[in-house]
């Protein structure tokens, strides 16, 4: 009796977990995680093309870091300046002196780098994405391909969906090395400029110092884990955006500005989650300051 219960307790939870396992699937999220499971699935299945797929990656990079590097430079050398100057001029006032590399690492390296990144990339190469497939799934491009046995999972989201991750690595390392560097010359240029009005005291082996001594094993870890989930997230939910577009031209911008939109809102959550794995240093970092 006891045991005939303990087996109907585990039907009745198998059948609770079903239930809420297919509600999840059936929300927006949980269809994309589907969408990349199908992706990761797809790189071993029958009749790949590896040269066809690498030559796909190589555009999506190229599309993605390459043709987007003018306007991430300048993004990156701007927030580096303005970050230098501002930590410059107002930390030494408040005895915060020895922060400034840990500042520079927060600012450049952990959050405002990875995000500002995050959202060009998403918003240029992820409005782009789901804008291709959402013509060609209304142009019944995508239900061609499948007719002609090719897997459009396969054809268009996995090579943007590798590519995509490989630039963000990319683009982010950049954006840092960009930051910091470029914006240690642009405000070097603006301290002769202005004469003695910018009164900072400011050289390179300080700066690179103070940043190598700010940088701990986590950052290295998180520079490399924050873009591959940003990566995913952006070129899968462009992709998705994409392949469920009505047989409506109409419906195109609406995908893509929803597409960035949400790329833009999973970003900051991922980076939130993110940021709990420095919560206990940013605690011990103010116990030591008050």
């Amino acid at each position: 009796m006891k045991f005939h219960r303990t087996i109907d307790d585990w039907t009745l939870f198998g059948s609770i977990f079903d239930k809420i396992g297919r509600q999840f699937l059936s929300t927006m999220f949980g269809k994309q995680l589907l969408l990349f499971f199908r992706t990761l699935h797809s790189v071993v299945s029958e009749g790949r093309n590896v040269h066809a797929d690498l030559r796909n990656i190589i555009r999506q990079i190229y599309f993605t870091v390459v043709e987007v590097f003018p306007v991430l430079f300048v993004v990156a050398v701007l927030t580096g300046t303005v970050t230098i100057v501002e930590a410059m001029t107002v930390m030494p006032r408040v005895g915060f002196s020895d922060a400034f590399g840990g500042l520079m690492v927060v600012v450049l390296v952990r959050e405002i780098g990875p995000i500002l990144t995050a959202f060009l990339v998403s918003g240029r190469s992820g409005s782009a994405l789901t804008t291709m497939i959402g013509t060609m799934a209304i142009n019944s491009e995508v239900d061609a391909l499948s007719t002609m046995g090719v897997n459009p999972i396969r054809y268009l989201v996995m090579p943007a969906l590798f590519g995509g991750v490989i630039s963000m690595l990319l683009a982010n390392i950049l954006f840092s090395v960009c930051g910091i560097c470029g914006g240690f010359g642009l405000a070097k240029l603006l301290v002769l400029m202005s004469g003695e009005t910018l009164n900072l005291n400011l050289s390179w082996h300080y700066l690179s110092k103070s940043i190598l001594l700010s940088l701990t094993a986590t950052d290295f870890v998180m520079m490399i884990l924050k873009p591959v989930a940003f990566g995913i997230i952006i070129f899968i939910n462009a992709c998705y955006h994409g392949l469920n577009i009505r047989r409506d031209i109409r419906q195109v911008p609406k995908a893509t500005s929803r597409s960035v939109v949400y790329s833009f809102l999973y970003v900051i959550v991922i980076d939130v989650l993110f940021s709990l794995f420095y919560i206990f240093d940013y605690a011990n970092q103010m116990s030591r300051i008050i």
